[in-house]
């Protein structure tokens, strides 16, 4: 069991944990926008480009190193083709083909893999009977703040659903991985993989999409550039942060607060109105995420 596992966690981590729903929950929209007139593989290239360039900026302003031996480096490769190469890019292909509620839901079983992989495997969190139930109410809280008819799109593109899918189960990799980057700084750790993020994608976009031929709109820059800055740089310090404090496991549990999300902005900006169905689920996913990082 990790330290963060077996002792409780000040507020702070909490209201950090709500924040990451929120940059990640947004994410979804702009990557909606963005592919209006950007492809896949340029998206995700721009998006890991500008991160690393913001967490670059935030190490050099707190005069933290980047880190060092070849080792260290290594481990980042694999937690980068986890969190970021593999995971990101699957889900901008697969959100081409599938809405984002759908593609919302789809995505936020990630708990649910790290609970499997924590339970079956690698056994360094406590994976008691209530962590598994909240993250299956976790589950049932997003259908609901969606709506339960989001799942009659379910089978009708397969290949993009298993896409989104699969980056919910690499997600639950990273989580899982990341512990072993717990003695690291988290902009360290940050500006790790999104360097090598960078130096895999950065490449292959030139290659594939030849981004000197496209004519992105500006509302798809925009949607890119917070993309980038804002739902990577800085969420990728938050998540690197929970890492240490809350575990692979609370870590994963922002995801069902990520529907949530899209309903406050609906409220906010639009005036929508938050229906008794939405009200039940927004319950069930914030009852999910205290049951997973329950403290006894």
């Amino acid at each position: 069991m990790t330290a963060a596992a077996g002792r409780r966690a000040p507020a702070i981590e909490y209201v950090l944990l709500a924040a990451l729903a929120g940059l990640w929950g947004s994410s979804y929209l702009f990557i909606k926008v963005a592919l209006e007139t950007i492809p896949p593989l340029t998206l995700i290239a721009v998006r890991v480009g500008l991160a690393a360039l913001f967490v670059l900026a935030v190490l050099a302003a707190t005069r933290e190193a980047l880190p060092r031996g070849a080792a260290v480096w290594r481990r980042l490769l694999v937690q980068a083709w986890l969190n970021s190469i593999g995971a990101w890019t699957v889900l901008a292909w697969g959100q081409q083909f599938v809405d984002s509620g759908l593609a919302s839901v789809l995505n936020s079983t990630s708990p649910i893999f790290v609970f499997l992989a924590t339970a079956l495997i690698t056994r360094h969190e406590s994976t008691r009977p209530v962590r598994l139930l909240g993250a299956a109410l976790g589950l049932v809280g997003v259908v609901l703040i969606i709506g339960v008819d989001v799942l009659a799109g379910l089978g009708r593109q397969v290949i993009a659903q298993l896409a989104i899918l699969l980056g919910a189960v690499l997600y639950a990799g990273a989580a899982v991985y990341g512990r072993r980057f717990q003695g690291m700084p988290a902009t360290a750790t940050a500006a790790g993989t999104m360097i090598w993020a960078a130096v895999w994608l950065l490449p292959a976009a030139l290659v594939v999409d030849r981004p000197w031929t496209l004519n992105p709109s500006a509302a798809s820059m925009g949607a890119a550039m917070a993309l980038g800055l804002l739902s990577t740089g800085l969420a990728l310090l938050i998540y690197f942060r929970l890492l240490r404090t809350l575990g692979s496991m609370g870590v994963a549990s922002q995801s069902y607060l990520r529907a949530g999300v899209g309903v406050a902005l609906g409220v906010a900006v639009l005036g929508e109105q938050i229906t008794p169905m939405v009200g039940v689920g927004l319950a069930c996913a914030v009852l999910g995420v205290a049951a997973i990082n329950w403290r006894r």
